[in-house]
């Protein structure tokens, strides 16, 4: 059998079942729609699930459950090996022994994977997820992270998932802006040498909730609350 190259990005595939081939006016969609650049704008239905897919595991846990939750998300690999490969998210899973919260697990990861499979620009989930609070209050991670509910941290880890397989990118301070938070960092501790020994937070004590990065590490420098975690300053 000759040896076949392949030298463009597959945008359609179907299965040879030996049967009479489709007449070009009943031509199926195809599997996969995408824009000039190459990004995928949707998928049809008829893209099945494939045999194995390459996933990722988050373990979550929360101060308002005795369970941790294990979030898996399953990515479909396009155009394996070849210069276009990419990997796009196909699937999320939940699983947690709490029983508390099955219902709306079950409706939202179904959802969200239905989204995943229809392709285009997915990334909306993340801002749709994290704006989502808790009526009861949020909750802080260990390091000074507030989460507003458990559907928003979530939606901190599709965001993680999704700057891992390059979807989106990831939040990086430029030189400027690590050398502007070194230097603030440097005056206020000057400013105030008398610290806590066994505070184990990395952040000056008595630090203030930022309304940017969700971090209690604003300070009140010159007048103006400070982040010390993303440079955010309310005086520009």
């Amino acid at each position: 059998m000759a040896e076949l190259k392949i030298s463009k990005r597959i945008v359609d595939y179907r299965v040879d079942t030996g049967g009479e081939a489709a007449a070009p006016e009943n031509k199926p969609l195809p599997v996969l729609e995408t824009s000039a650049d190459g990004k995928v704008v949707r998928m049809h239905e008829k893209l099945e699930r494939p045999e194995m897919l390459r996933g990722s595991t988050y373990k979550v846990k929360t101060p308002v459950s005795d369970h941790a939750m294990y979030v898996t998300i399953n990515d479909l690999i396009l155009n394996p090996d070849t210069e276009f490969e990419t990997r796009r998210p196909f699937e999320i899973f939940i699983n947690s022994k709490n029983l508390d919260h099955y219902q709306w697990i079950v409706a939202l990861t179904r959802i969200m994977s239905a989204v995943f499979r229809k392709g285009g620009d997915v990334t909306f989930i993340v801002d749709e997820l994290k704006a989502v609070f808790d009526p009861r209050g949020g909750y802080w991670q260990p390091g000074g992270n507030f989460m507003p509910s458990i559907i928003a941290e979530l939606g901190h880890i599709v965001e993680k998932h999704l700057q891992f397989i390059g979807l989106l990118p990831k939040d990086t301070l430029d030189e400027h802006q690590k050398e502007l938070i070194a230097a603030k960092r440097r005056e206020f501790e000057e400013q105030s040498r008398q610290a806590d020994a066994f505070a184990k937070n990395e952040f000056p004590e008595g630090a203030q909730l930022c309304g940017k990065c969700n971090v209690a590490a604003a300070v009140l420098m010159d007048g103006c609350m400070t982040c010390l975690n993303c440079g955010e300053s309310k005086c520009g």
